[in-house]
């Protein structure tokens, strides 16, 4: 059989006479010091059973509960009347009830237990909030947008004007552009050239440069459409993709170049 034992934890001898106080259900400022005194001992006799430590400030207040039941058992000697001028003589214990100083010390326990007891709560209810960490909201900060005319007075705003003047009396001019056209019968004759300096066979690519616009382009595959044409010359490839070849036919057909008349 198992048998649980659930005992009362005191953070001190102040925490425990408290709690028989409570129990009890008797006035601090009045305690029934002898039945007080009598849980008390049973307290510490019980953790002593259940082998717990017990420490050496109860026991200190166990001797003290015993002292201050001593003095109220004993009985008290007869009051005796001295005139007022000498109350000062009369020995300050016999005026005094033995149990003020504990009671003192445990209306200023219970305080501040008090006071523990509010914060412990707050602490708990904090706990059950959660908070979540620090964001930086300078992105959301409404700022004033800028002038962006700011420290210029009328003199730099008048040199602007003037400024912007000029650049406008420039874009009205009028520039007439001769462009460089080359005809297909041109692009013809310069075909016929290279070639016979190259020796009757060149690349397809020697014709071109990066420096050709569109147009020089476009005339040179018409030049070339042009000869094959009059079976001047004669294009192939020995694999696919790579460069074209021209190559003339006849040397005899080059005079026939010479009176070719083409329509574009």
């Amino acid at each position: 059989m198992k048998v649980t034992f659930k005992l009362e934890t005191f953070e001190g001898p102040l925490d425990l006479l408290l709690h028989l106080i409570d129990k009890a259900e008797v006035d601090i400022y009045n305690i029934p010091i002898k039945e007080i005194t009598d849980q008390y001992l049973e307290v510490l006799d019980g953790m002593q059973e259940l082998e717990l430590e017990v420490t050496s400030e109860f026991l200190v207040m166990a001797a003290t509960l015993l002292a201050i039941k001593s003095k109220m058992l004993l009985p008290k000697p007869p009051v005796e009347l001295l005139p007022d001028d000498m109350d000062w003589m009369m020995d300050g214990e016999d005026g005094f009830d033995p149990r003020d100083e504990l009671v003192q010390k445990l209306v200023e326990y219970r305080k501040y237990k008090d006071i523990a007891d509010h914060l412990r709560e707050m602490e708990t209810e904090r706990n059950l909030i959660y908070t979540r960490e620090a964001v930086d909201l300078t992105p959301y900060v409404h700022q004033a947008p800028t002038n962006p005319v700011e420290g210029l007075d009328l003199t730099d705003l008048l040199l602007a004007f003037r400024k912007a003047l000029k650049k406008q009396v420039s874009r009205n001019r009028v520039a007439m552009i001769h462009r460089d056209e080359i005809s297909v019968k041109d692009r013809i004759t310069q075909v016929v050239d290279i070639l016979q300096e190259a020796g009757g066979k060149l690349l397809f690519s020697r014709l071109l440069s990066p420096e050709n616009s569109r147009e020089e382009i476009v005339v040179t595959f018409l030049a070339l459409l042009e000869l094959m044409k009059m079976k001047t010359i004669v294009c192939y490839q020995h694999k696919l993709f790579e460069d074209i070849v021209i190559q003339a036919r006849e040397e005899g057909s080059w005079d026939a170049v010479a009176q070719i008349e083409v329509d574009y």
